[in-house]
């Protein structure tokens, strides 16, 4: 068992810290709004911080799950920041899916101070860190990554070391590529089984069972065809995240025309009034057109 701190009690990181409480560590956590901090220690008997720097003093590990660049950058520098109260040959696991660039960033810094640093962004949405079987993909150092997979167990049905720092983003930039083409795939199809007077549930039935079934439609065509939305993944995030795909692709040279298309789809979203409900809105948005 290890002392743990966890920074960032969101949908995601509030289940996460949970699973590693249960599991017996030692679990400290910090949240940007206190009362949610206060809230999680009372309900798993760990305990909180008022900044990721007391949070971080003494842990072996420090995760991290917040929302984007800046916010990744808030939690670990400057003098409240978890780098300064980390000890020497700790490790910081990062969660959040960022760019590869901040993360060769942290890494860079975590270095000198003598730190291990792992960008390790997660998939498997809220029921996945609610169930502990998110799927982790990794980079950075071996021994690092050696250290801190028993402790990310925890919460993971797989977890994989892809490669060097910043390996871990980019195979997160890939699921979210595959998710954006997989979710305007399935909305066209039950928005033509619609039109066409075909039952959507019948339909899904049977294409499930066969080439054309996915996660998206094994978890999500009930509530697409009943309009439900107010759950999962936000649009939101999810355009941070291919806003970041795409950013990624210009400098590598890669050619991403569906998720380009499917990024303006979920503008459509959000024009909707939709930036909080869930990805698979896209159906929603072809059930207004028509």
């Amino acid at each position: 068992m290890a002392k743990v701190t966890f920074l960032g009690l969101g949908v995601m990181g509030y289940p996460m810290a949970g699973h590693l409480q249960k599991a017996g560590h030692e679990v400290t956590v910090y949240n940007r709004t206190t009362a949610k901090a206060e809230a999680w220690a009372k309900e798993h008997g760990g305990a909180f911080a008022a900044t990721p720097k007391e949070a971080a003093a003494g842990a072996d590990f420090v995760m991290s799950c917040v929302g984007n660049d800046d916010d990744l950058r808030m939690v670990c520098l400057g003098e409240d920041g978890a780098f300064s109260g980390m000890s020497k040959g700790s490790i910081f696991v990062d969660h959040t899916t960022v760019s590869a660039k901040v993360s060769k960033e942290l890494y860079a810094i975590a270095q000198e101070q003598e730190i291990a640093f792992i960008d390790a962004p997660i998939s498997g949405g809220q029921a996945g860190a609610e169930n502990g079987v998110l799927s982790i993909m990794c980079g950075g150092d071996q021994n690092a990554y050696d250290a801190a997979a028993p402790v990310m167990a925890v919460y993971s049905k797989i977890c994989r070391l892809i490669g060097e720092n910043g390996a871990g983003q980019m195979t997160k930039m890939c699921n979210q590529i595959a998710i954006a083409g997989l979710v305007q795939g399935l909305s066209e199809a039950l928005h033509f089984a619609e039109k066409a007077g075909l039952d959507g549930r019948s339909v899904v039935e049977v294409i499930s069972q066969g080439a054309a079934g996915s996660w998206q439609m094994a978890n999500r065509y009930e509530t697409m065809l009943d309009d439900e939305f107010e759950h999962g993944f936000a649009v939101d995030w999810m355009r941070k995240d291919l806003g970041i795909c795409l950013s990624t692709a210009d400098e590598t040279g890669a050619s991403l025309p569906v998720t380009a298309l499917v990024d303006q789809f979920y503008k459509d979203v959000q024009n909707m009034g939709g930036a909080r409900w869930d990805t698979s809105s896209l159906f929603k948005r072809l059930r207004k057109l028509g």
